[in-house]
């Protein structure tokens, strides 16, 4: 199996180091470069490719929510998946960064396993997105009365009746398993309906579909 090949972009030295000695005790992951800046953790990107970046909020030259909007505007990186690192309270950041393409996030103090976690589902083509950070996206569009329904995607009409369902389902933070327990079908009816989605909407994952349900208004159940 080819290993998941990973850029670290960190401006902290004691975290670089970590993470370095982390990676270099998995087999399936490679430490493809890392980068104390973000104008540095930019150009590493661009240059190596990798499958995953993990990228710091707050670094000199760039920030990391900078990084990740130039990394999915470019057709070149589509093959890079972002996950957002963050010592700082994540409401700051959750729906910037969802909305601009982020896979996923973790905190600076999360085990280790779970930033291995991380890694791996995200190189798989999963978001790593949980219940509690969608309950942060939904608490974005309470606060804000009016936004839900004032931005609808252009082409959720090309949804099916069924695909809009489940996507209202995906809103809600829940696994393929659990919506297909739910809605009595199979988890493989679920994950082609969520992929017929991600082409119509033009989503880059499964995290920006939440965001273009909640900014679309789509009906999503309790």
């Amino acid at each position: 199996m080819t290993p998941i090949r990973l850029v670290v972009a960190d401006d902290q030295s004691l975290i670089r180091l970590a993470l370095r000695v982390l990676i270099g005790e998995e087999d399936d992951i490679v430490l493809a470069g890392e980068a104390e800046d973000g104008q540095r953790a930019l150009e590493l990107i661009g240059r190596e490719k990798p499958d995953v970046a993990l990228l710091d909020v707050r670094m000199p030259a760039m920030d990391g929510l900078d990084v990740l909007r130039r990394v999915c505007a470019d057709p070149a990186l589509s093959g890079t998946r972002v996950v957002i690192m963050t010592t700082f309270d994540i409401d700051q950041y959750v729906f910037e960064a969802l909305s601009a393409g982020a896979a996923g996030f973790v905190t600076k103090d999360t085990d280790p396993a779970e930033i291995l976690r991380a890694v791996r589902v995200v190189a798989g083509g999963e978001s790593l997105l949980s219940p509690a950070v969608t309950r942060k996206v939904i608490g974005h569009f309470h606060s804000r009365p009016g936004e839900t329904a004032r931005d609808p995607h252009p082409r959720l009409g090309s949804l099916t009746a069924r695909e809009r369902e489940i996507l209202g389902w995906v809103a809600t933070g829940r696994s393929n398993d659990e919506i297909a327990e739910r809605l009595v079908v199979s988890p493989a009816t679920v994950r082609t309906h969520i992929g017929r989605s991600m082409m119509k909407l033009g989503a880059r994952d499964r995290a920006q579909l939440v965001v273009f349900a909640y900014r679309s208004g789509v009906e999503i159940p309790d």
